[in-house]
């Protein structure tokens, strides 16, 4: 029978209960009337609900953010490099600093969350993209425009980090349609920063800093959802298994609190397969947000076609990022899911290679569909753990490590470009790297919880 979107019920209840306000959860029975506590219990779910619809609107919001620093500056890169005199080089190592960003910012997220709670990181990560995005198209260097750029790319990198987390703790039975909804508004702001900054750069006057700056307040409007959820309890446990033992006065119990122990990761294989996929999957989404358009413009297609057939292969991410995840928590097994990917990704490849002008609509669609294994990574990082601080530790390690994985790739396309003179060897590259990603997805996919693997 399919799976349905729950996390696994063999565990213990301090660790798998939903938090109290998970949201999904059936009406209480109404109490008799006159009852003390029918007005508390009302106001009780009340305040459940308002919390699940600021969780909501919080996640879709950050995830918007989530990629417009870095899509956005593709659209005006030359205006950059021609206003701060950046040489070839450096602008060429502006595509390797977001996931070296992600890597090094990534691995506090836990540590952060365990200390202020993940509505409060992710917060503070908001605030920290929107300041970094109105600081940088001002910047009179260049080391101050990639520090403003570093002060972003750090507010995304803890955010990329719990939002798995927040999907696990307060909507335990819905993970495959939560992460389905923050991966679709992720596509769908990678997609619109990418196609919108140029022709908003125009109707703002032509500046290009207007054009950039722009985007600082997508990223205002998203701290909003997460402010009355700071110093919320449940926000504050949420990296942590949940307390049964307080008391129905609500005073806190005296009872020690169940505290999950730090899990060794790197003794799990699943975490390592998780992690190497998720390192090749974003190296492929990376070489081709950098490098698809330059493919097939060499190949004759005008450059604004180019730029659209670009866009088509990030719009893809929006619908298919909302049914990859509901479908692969319905499976006991993703790896058949890794492998349809993976094989779009091939004839996509395959398809540059040989006939890149005439079925350039063809390829832009299929790469499109093999860059929605970002979306099933995040799913199977959900998956792959049972408890709350399970998915912190697993989100922290398969993502630092994964773009620490991703770091060379764009880089090494450029040099073999420059140094074949042809695309031939950079597209075998791409295709190359394409079969490990497709066996470690398969492994990652195995219904295995890291918890598991690491104990023994």
């Amino acid at each position: 029978m399919p799976r349905e979107e729950t996390t696994r019920t063999t565990t213990p209840t301090t660790e798998s209960t939903p938090a109290p306000n998970a949201g999904f959860r059936p009406v209480p029975e109404p109490e008799p009337r006159g009852s003390r506590v029918s007005g508390a219990t009302t106001r009780a779910w009340t305040t459940r609900a308002w919390t699940t619809r600021l969780l909501v609107v919080g996640l879709v919001l950050t995830a918007l953010n989530l990629r417009p620093a870095i899509t956005s500056l593709g659209a005006l890169l030359e205006e950059v490099r021609q206003r701060l005199g950046m040489s070839g080089s450096v602008a060429g190592l502006l595509t390797s600093v977001p996931p070296l960003c992600f890597a090094v910012f990534g691995v506090m997220a836990p540590r952060l969350a365990r200390r202020f709670g993940p509505a409060a990181v992710v917060c503070s990560g908001m605030a920290a993209i929107a300041a970094g995005l109105a600081i940088r198209p001002y910047a009179g260097s260049t080391a101050a425009f990639l520090a403003a750029s570093a002060l972003a790319l750090m507010g995304i990198a803890v955010s990329n980090v719990l939002m798995p987390v927040i999907v696990k703790r307060w909507f335990p039975d819905r993970v495959g349609t939560m992460t389905g909804l923050y991966s679709m508004a992720l596509a769908l702001g990678t997609s619109a920063a990418a196609a919108v900054t140029v022709p908003l750069t125009g109707a703002l006057g032509g500046d290009w800093r207007s054009g950039l700056s722009v985007w600082a307040l997508l990223a205002a409007v998203a701290v909003l959802p997460w402010l009355p959820l700071v110093g919320d309890r449940g926000a504050r446990s949420a990296a942590q298994p949940p307390d049964r033992t307080e008391p129905a006065s609500g005073q806190p119990s005296r009872a020690p609190q169940a505290q999950a122990p730090t899990l060794r990761i790197a003794r799990s294989r699943t975490a390592w397969a998780l992690a190497v996929f998720f390192g090749l999957q974003a190296t492929a989404a990376y070489i081709t947000m950098g490098w698809m358009a330059q493919i097939f413009r060499d190949a004759g297609v005008p450059a604004g076609k180019a730029g659209l057939l670009l866009a088509v292969t990030m719009v893809m991410g929006v619908p298919l990022a909302f049914v990859i995840p509901r479908l692969a928590t319905r499976l006991p097994h993703q790896g058949p899911i890794v492998l349809v990917l993976g094989v779009c990704g091939l004839v996509g490849y395959a398809g540059l290679y040989l006939a890149p002008a005439a079925g350039s609509w063809a390829w832009a669609l299929l790469l499109g569909v093999a860059n929605c294994a970002f979306p099933l990574a995040l799913t199977m990082v959900g998956m792959r753990a049972r408890t709350g601080p399970g998915v912190a530790q697993l989100s922290a390690f398969a993502q630092s490590t994964g773009y620490l994985i991703s770091i060379p790739g764009p880089l090494l396309v450029g040099v073999l470009y420059q140094s074949s003179g042809g695309w031939g060897l950079p597209i075998a590259l791409m295709a190359g790297l394409m079969v490990p990603q497709m066996v470690v997805g398969y492994v990652a996919g195995r219904d295995r919880t890291v918890e598991d693997e690491a104990a023994r």
